[in-house]
């Protein structure tokens, strides 16, 4: 068997400019922590036998994870769409809406629709390519949403949609 995998589809290139923010926040972070991740791997090579560093070889590694990281920002940051407007029609569901959801059993839970580079699901984003949100786009309050999830199809009624944080 090979170890071809073919490659992921493109995810979505919007971003809300909160989630924006915080992502270019932490390329400027990186750079700031790489500097004395650099001076300390420079002395660690000093020492001597890279071999057995442990030292040198610890920081070759998070160099390694801070530069990769710092890479995949500076190619995704420019290809990004930042959503500032809210969409004229506020009874559909669209990209940035706060969707209160009900199941079968009464229980309700709040998603937010985000970009795939902001994701968090315990602040409750869900990404806009997910099959949850792909299934609320364009819905409206009290709109039946069914939903194919790995225990099987939900049944959800759309009960609130906004597109302000808070209650």
């Amino acid at each position: 068997m090979s170890r071809y995998r073919p490659p992921q589809p493109k995810s979505s290139p919007y971003i809300t400019p909160a989630g924006y923010t915080v992502l270019d926040d932490e390329l400027k972070t990186l750079w700031k922590r790489r500097q004395p991740v650099v001076q300390a791997l420079s002395a660690a090579a000093a020492e001597g036998d890279r071999s057995e560093n442990a030292e040198y070889i610890y920081r070759k590694k998070e160099l390694r994870e801070i530069d990769s990281r710092i890479r995949y920002l500076q190619k995704r940051l420019p290809d990004l769409t930042v959503v500032h407007d809210t969409p004229k029609d506020q009874g559909h569901i669209f990209f940035g809406a706060w969707v209160t959801l009900e199941d079968e059993g009464g229980t309700e839970v709040t998603y937010r629709i985000v970009g795939a580079d902001e994701t968090d699901a315990q602040q409750g984003f869900i990404s806009i390519d997910s099959p949850m949100a792909r299934a609320l786009f364009k819905k409206a309050v009290d709109d039946e949403v069914r939903v194919q999830t790995p225990e099987g199809e939900r049944c959800l009624l759309v009960c609130n949609i906004r597109y302000t944080a808070g209650p």
